[in-house]
């Protein structure tokens, strides 16, 4: 039979220890909640998962200002080595892409952008895909959608951002 006298002994370090962790626990937590409310309310997604999305609708908008419309266009099927399989895109060749984004784009001859927002869209969790908002010459909306399974754009999207 074991007594009080029997108990084992305080060990300080080791409560330190649990003390410290539990804190660092918390912290974390914390953290993850902020981080995950954060990326929302900035309009980039929970945990800004949306920021690849608007990464590549500002690298496909770069690219249209530098009227370097083969780069425009990989970007824009997500192929940057589409030059060497031409067949696969006949469905929207560059020719016609090169024309959809100079004489009958939706915003004109696009000189400057600016990526404001973006929304998760479509079916399941994360969405099927990325509305993206950007201004073009300070004035004019675009949305272009960013598909999510294969990682191409598309104009016009399903609906726009109100914002």
């Amino acid at each position: 039979m074991s007594g009080l006298m029997d108990a084992p002994v305080y060990d300080e370090q080791r409560e330190r220890r649990k003390t410290a962790l539990l804190i660092a626990a918390g912290v974390l937590v914390v953290l993850l909640a902020i981080l995950f409310v954060a990326g929302f309310i900035a309009g980039h997604g929970w945990f800004f998962t949306n920021l690849p999305a608007e990464h590549k609708v500002d690298r496909f908008l770069t690219a249209i200002e530098k009227k370097d419309f083969d780069t425009a266009y990989g970007v824009y099927v997500n192929d940057d080595n589409w030059k060497a399989n031409p067949g696969k895109y006949t469905g929207y060749p560059v020719k016609r892409f090169t024309e959809d984004w100079t004489q009958y784009s939706p915003v004109g001859e696009i000189h400057s952008h600016h990526v404001d927002i973006s929304r998760t869209d479509g079916e399941g969790f994360w969405g099927s895909g990325t509305i993206v908002g950007s201004t073009i010459n300070g004035k004019k909306r675009l949305f272009l959608w960013v598909q999510r399974s294969d990682g191409t754009l598309t104009y016009p999207t399903p609906h726009i951002i109100q914002y």
